[in-house]
């Protein structure tokens, strides 16, 4: 078993309060969760206004196909346009 983690920095240059934040982040939440059917949650800068780190988590028997679906689920938010992704960073447990 495999478990891949992809911690995803956004900026949100557009907005100006929290809850305008917590409501881009609820619709890349809903949508990535819908389309790739993987865990996500917010795990950093709950603080700022114009920042936030998702972090995501699926689980597989093949890390190719891991690295795959987390390449795929950074261009996905990518290319909603809800915000600017950042740096990418992927991790890989082996169980």
């Amino acid at each position: 078993m495999v478990v891949g983690v992809l911690k995803l920095n956004l900026l949100l240059p557009e907005n100006h309060s929290l809850k305008g934040k917590r409501g881009v982040l609820k619709r890349i939440q809903a949508q990535v969760a819908n389309q790739f059917n993987i865990s996500v949650t917010e795990c950093g800068d709950q603080d700022l206004w114009q920042s936030a780190v998702l972090g995501f988590g699926v689980v597989g028997t093949s890390q190719p196909i891991l690295e795959a679906t987390l390449q795929n689920v950074v261009e996905f938010v990518d290319a909603m346009g809800l915000a600017e992704v950042g740096r990418a960073e992927t991790e890989f447990y082996h169980c």
